[in-house]
Formats: C-alpha cells, structure tokens, sequence
C-alpha cells in the first residue's frame, strides 16, 4: 500500500509541475487570461497538488490494517486516492480547455479525495483502537 502511495504521488507531483510549467509558457500564458478563466486553471492546478500532497503522505506513514474491516477500509480509502489523482488531471486538461466551470471529473475527484482522506482516517482509528484494546487484555 505504501508503494502505491509513493508511486501516486510522486506521478501526481510530477504532473503539478508540468501543469505548472504549462500555465507559464503557454500562449497566451495563464496569468494573462480572463479572470475566469484564470481562476479555473489554477484552481485545477492546486487539485493535482491536494492529491499529491494525500498520496505522498499516506506513502510516507500509513501501515496496513491488523483487522480485517479496517484493512477493507483502507484498501477502499487508498482506490478513491489513487482514483482522485487521476480525475482531478484528467480536470484540469478538460475543463478550462472547454469553458466549462465543473465537469464530473472534477466533481468526482474531490468527492474521492474527501472520501479517501475520511476512510482512512476511520480505518486508522478501528485499529488503533482494536489495537488498544488487545494490549490492554495483555
């Protein structure tokens, strides 16, 4: 799980860059677009980052699950993750291209991130406090 997580975020920070360096040299460059316009490629560009940001630290800290319901959990959590990361890229290449303000990619993507962070988290507590409660039986 943790290797998935590396591999995911190091690829999604890569994309950040490149969606970095794309905003810069295109032409016209991004900061010299309408307000909108604007506006929809950096929000889009922070997505990817927010998406890295969650998948390289999940690559850096989670272990998996002792119990069984909180591995389920965590292994649902870590598919939103990787997921997310790749519609919030596919957001980016797609909405501000077409003018639209919010696709499903998008929409979906966050949903997934939100998701994804939140079921981790309750996995992490189900077996901390599984985990507890065993060394406290002895």
């Amino acid at each position: 799980m943790r290797r998935l997580h590396l591999a995911a975020g190091g690829a999604t920070l890569a994309v950040f860059l490149l969606t970095g360096a794309y905003m810069r040299f295109r032409e016209p460059p991004v900061g010299q677009l309408a307000a909108g316009e604007h506006l929809m490629f950096l929000s889009r560009h922070i997505y990817i980052l927010a998406a890295a940001a969650a998948n390289l630290l999940l690559g850096a800290y989670v272990r998996s699950a002792e119990k069984r319901p909180a591995l389920w959990l965590q292994r649902a959590a870590s598919a939103l993750l990787v997921a997310c990361a790749a519609l919030l890229v596919a957001a980016f290449i797609r909405e501000p291209v077409a003018g639209r303000a919010r696709t499903m990619a998008s929409t979906l993507g966050l949903y997934a991130l939100f998701g994804g962070t939140v079921l981790h988290v309750v996995a992490a507590l189900w077996d901390g406090a599984a985990r507890e409660r065993r060394e406290a039986a002895g």
